[in-house]
């Protein structure tokens, strides 16, 4: 046989090889684990309602647990995981360092994981980093918030979980654009680690220091939430509140015409329904054909159009 006969031959067979296997391909044999913070956060809920619900959609068995925001119950969530024989991870980690090892726990296993929301400080261990670009995000709430001051006054800013890479990247991106107003003065900033209590005591301590404020600016709805309540308690009606996330209860308040005026709305919606697909791409082929670092833009949500957002929040119709 000619050596370019032979050589079409094996080609062939390999090609039907590759399409019998994608053929007989059968989502309902791979289990997908999605693994976030606690749900009682309605952004996380989101993101885990629909990464369940994509999966379901195409076909695949899926679980869904709740880390605590803890690495060592993350990394015991993630040997679960592998032990059940998950075919790959969905996670929201829990510390942009501290979960590099279980990452790399489910690499060494051969269990690609896809991280949503929050990076990890390493490359090459997760498959893919699909997360929201805080840097934008941040940026548009603050020229926002600026103009909505009038670009002068007092301002207090709350920031995330020092832990967590993207609290110093939304504050970075605050900074950029509000370092450049010299009319404008940061006089507090402190972490309230994106709880809602804790953003209420944090607010009422800053306000007994500093009860000139014209505005607020927190590095998440939840926080803004409390800080709006404790101005509201406080008598301070007119300080201006401007977050990000995208929460139905954030959303309800910028539509009428409450405390918190805007919201840089992360699609977690969309960040999770890419996983899965990406998820699905690479079970079915073994690769996504996609960078691993993905940034998906924010929409700046003010009362103009916040009827525009899904009625769960985290999304645009």
């Amino acid at each position: 046989m000619h050596r370019q006969s032979l050589i079409s031959l094996t080609l062939a067979a390999a090609m039907g090889f590759a399409g019998h296997a994608a053929a007989d391909f059968s989502p309902a044999d791979h289990l997908i684990t999605v693994i976030t913070p606690p749900p009682s956060n309605a952004f996380y809920k989101a993101e885990a309602d629909a990464a369940r619900a994509k999966a379901t959609e195409l076909g695949y068995r899926v679980k869904t647990l709740d880390h605590q925001d803890d690495p060592d119950v993350q990394l015991r969530l993630i040997q679960t995981a592998l032990g059940e024989g998950s075919s790959a991870i969905i996670l929201d980690n829990a510390g942009s360092d501290a979960s590099v090892a279980a990452v790399r726990r489910a690499k060494d296993a051969n269990v690609p994981v896809f991280l949503i929301d929050r990076e990890v400080n390493a490359n090459g261990v997760a498959t893919a980093q699909i997360v929201s670009n805080n840097s934008q995000c941040a940026t548009s709430v603050a020229e926002f918030f600026a103009e909505q001051v009038g670009y002068q006054g007092n301002y207090v800013e709350l920031l995330g979980r020092t832990s967590d890479t993207n609290a110093h990247v939304r504050s970075e991106g605050f900074h950029r654009v509000l370092d450049q107003i010299p009319t404008m003065t940061m006089v507090a900033q402190q972490s309230a680690n994106w709880d809602q209590t804790q953003g209420y005591n944090v607010m009422q301590s800053i306000l007994q220091g500093n009860p000139d404020i014209v505005g607020v600016l927190a590095g998440n709805d939840t926080m803004a939430l409390g800080a709006a309540a404790a101005l509201r308690n406080a008598g301070a009606d007119d300080v201006i509140v401007v977050g990000i996330d995208g929460n139905p209860d954030v959303i309800r308040q910028i539509a009428n015409d409450g405390t918190i005026k805007a919201t840089g709305l992360q699609q977690a919606t969309r960040m999770a329904e890419m996983a899965v697909e990406q998820t699905d791409a690479y079970l079915r082929s073994g690769t996504t054909q996609l960078p691993e670092k993905q940034s998906v833009d924010c929409v700046l949500v003010s009362k103009e159009n916040a009827g525009d957002v899904l009625p769960g929040g985290f999304g645009m119709r």
